[in-house]
């Protein structure tokens, strides 16, 4: 492993801990190194995700039962890595809600789920960022990264989405979606700028569209509008994020890594 890549000195923060990516994140990390600590709200996710990441890097991973959009949660969760692993020194913010109502048309929207998920995508990030981004600037060390959508940067193409399902159920993507995660790129590079000076570097990783069991008229008509011709798997995101975790991203604050195949290039 080149040094610059080593993650051995971190303790990495991961929400959204027991997601499709959030395991994957966890595993790339402590493949590199790092101690982490897996975040999310379902007890039964998150604990399988960091048994299954212990499984290949016994005593590198814990799992912590929380929710992010309580300030007092985020006290609690520093409190629990301090004493566990010491302080984080990294902290992905990759948790993402979907509500009941996730994939009503815009014009019809509920109120209630349109602030559930602005809520976690972006409250809770803030929440995490300040906690554990004020004690890495109190320290001068540290990173962030926020996990937004090549959605928070460009607009989905709605023809995409005639004929596609998930789980049996016609899907699309949300104004709440992409306004959540265009508002956290916005929340990136303003603590960019605020912590800049303190040692504490803030980023961003734009994923493209990850298979995930989507039905085949998606992955076609998704796969139609990508310059590289496909989705993205799962662990073609970890790249990024280990890189911009590690030393050789000392001098890189402020930016948007888009993983998206080339989508956003159109």
């Amino acid at each position: 492993m080149r040094a610059d890549f080593d993650l051995s000195r971190e303790v990495a923060l991961v929400t959204g801990g027991g997601g499709i990516l959030g395991r994957q994140f966890a595993h790339a990390l402590a493949e590199h190194g790092a101690r982490v600590v897996l975040v999310d709200r379902d007890a039964e996710k998150v604990q399988a995700a960091a048994a299954e990441v212990d499984a290949h890097f016994p005593g590198r991973v814990m799992a912590s039962v929380s929710d992010i959009t309580s300030p007092s949660s985020w006290t609690q969760i520093e409190e629990q890595v301090d004493s566990a692993m010491g302080p984080a020194t990294v902290l992905v913010n990759n948790a993402a809600a979907k509500s009941p109502n996730f994939f009503e048309p815009f014009e019809t929207f509920p109120l209630e789920d349109w602030n559930e998920v602005m809520q976690v995508n972006v409250t809770g990030a803030m929440l995490g960022c300040q906690v554990i981004g004020h004690a890495m600037a109190r320290r001068r060390r540290g990173c962030i990264v926020n996990i937004l959508s090549v959605y928070g940067v460009v607009a989905p193409d709605q023809r995409i989405y005639e004929g596609s399902e998930y789980e049996g159920r016609a899907i699309n993507t949300p104004a709440i979606y992409s306004t959540s995660k265009a508002a956290l790129w916005g929340l990136t590079r303003y603590l960019a700028t605020y912590w800049g000076d303190h040692g504490v570097r803030v980023n961003a990783i734009s994923p493209g569209g990850v298979f995930s069991g989507q039905n085949e008229t998606f992955v076609q008509r998704y796969s139609a509008r990508v310059p590289l011709g496909r989705m993205a798997e799962r662990h073609e995101m970890c790249g990024a994020l280990v890189y911009l975790a590690s030393p050789a991203a000392s001098y890189v604050t402020g930016q948007n890594i888009a993983v998206d195949g080339g989508l956003s290039v159109w």
